[in-house]
């Protein structure tokens, strides 16, 4: 059981190697690839080495238990914990995410709704950047479009690690934040209802893995066609009295996107040019994930975008996850950043369909 573990012991012994010499870390980008590599490794070299010595004391208590039997609750405590690790290393040893190590960039657009559901957008831009700063990562506001009561029409921010330390696996930003993809519903009475009514609203959240490296996306120099203009906002506010806004469209697929929220042009540029590589690199994931359907049988990571997978119920304090089944009656806490609970759900979810799929 486990042999492929002998393979991942040598490689991992062969990374510890390389990071100790200095000059790989001459080259910030393989030394940082390098030490990402090691942290995925590193957890599943503990775990079968866990796994080993357990089967060792086990069989050795079983033996000592044969002439003293005060050893054999022994035995069967170590038995346990024998079959814990396993089902952990088998867990851990399930092909993984590629892109689970990513930054990612979160989008958040106003929906059905109205003005309440530009509200609603600014509240789950708030939750996530809360959600950040517990997990200790690093937000940047890319582009806002505010609504005239200071909810936002649509936002972009980038959401990453602080620094270039690897994190173990299943704890890198794409990896969790990858499941909030969708349509996010939302029940209780507006700050614009008079009538003290109860109403639904929705808002979209669009979740991308951020392209590292400019070679992971390759767009040719014909490929843009740039447009400047000048920004504006509601009532007036931040309205450029130059050409600052940016309007970037990828003519091969037709994808647009624009950015205005900086003074600078070359600033909008350039967070612009960040979501547009976010948003080809999604989209040729995707393909790739179409050509390959067994890696979307698990309800999670199949969900369509255009389906609702939460609802935010106010009067109930409610909040659920329809993928997953998940329900919990403390909304107030999650829209201040406490997500764990709710992501851990999903992240279960596709663990398990996982491990169905590998048999």
């Amino acid at each position: 059981m486990f042999e492929v573990v002998k393979d991942l012991i040598g490689e991992h012994a062969t990374l510890e190697q390389q990071l100790a010499d200095p000059g790989v870390h001459a080259d910030q980008r393989r030394a940082t690839r390098l030490n990402k590599r090691y942290a995925e490794l590193t957890p599943i070299i503990a775990a079968y080495r866990a796994w080993e010595r357990a089967g060792e004391d086990a069989a050795d208590a079983r033996e000592l238990a044969a002439e003293d039997s005060d050893f054999a609750a022994e035995a069967k405590s170590l038995e346990r914990e024998r079959e814990e690790l396993t089902e952990r290393l088998r867990l851990l040893l399930v092909p993984r995410d590629p892109s689970d190590g990513k930054n990612v960039i979160l989008e958040v657009k106003a929906g059905e709704g109205g003005e309440e559901s530009a509200l609603f957008a600014g509240d789950l831009l708030r939750m996530y950047l809360r959600y950040a700063e517990r997990q200790g990562w690093r937000t940047e506001l890319l582009d806002a479009n505010e609504s005239d009561l200071g909810g936002y029409k649509d936002v972009s921010v980038s959401v990453k690690l602080k620094g270039s330390a690897a994190v173990e696996p299943g704890q890198g930003v794409w990896a969790r934040l990858k499941y909030e993809g969708g349509v996010h519903r939302v029940q209780r009475v507006p700050a614009t209802e008079s009538q003290g009514r109860i109403h639904t609203s929705a808002a979209g959240v669009l979740v991308l893995p951020e392209a590292e490296d400019v070679d992971e996306v390759e767009i040719g120099p014909g490929d843009l066609r740039i447009d400047v203009y000048r920004s504006s906002g509601p009532g007036g506010q931040s309205v450029n009295t130059t050409d600052s806004a940016v309007r970037i469209t990828h003519l091969p697929t037709g994808i647009v996107v624009s950015c205005q929220n900086e003074k600078s042009q070359l600033q909008n540029r350039e967070q612009a040019m960040r979501i547009l590589r976010a948003r080809l690199l999604a989209e040729a994931q995707e393909e790739a994930e179409k050509e390959a359907a067994d890696a979307r049988r698990s309800q999670v990571r199949t969900v369509d975008r255009s389906e609702r997978i939460r609802t935010y119920n106010f009067p109930e304090n409610r909040i659920s996850d329809h993928r997953v089944g998940f329900k919990a009656y403390n909304l107030d806490q999650v829209l201040d950043g406490e997500l764990d609970a709710v992501i851990q759900a999903c992240v279960d979810a596709d663990a398990a369909a996982k491990l169905a799929d590998a048999g």
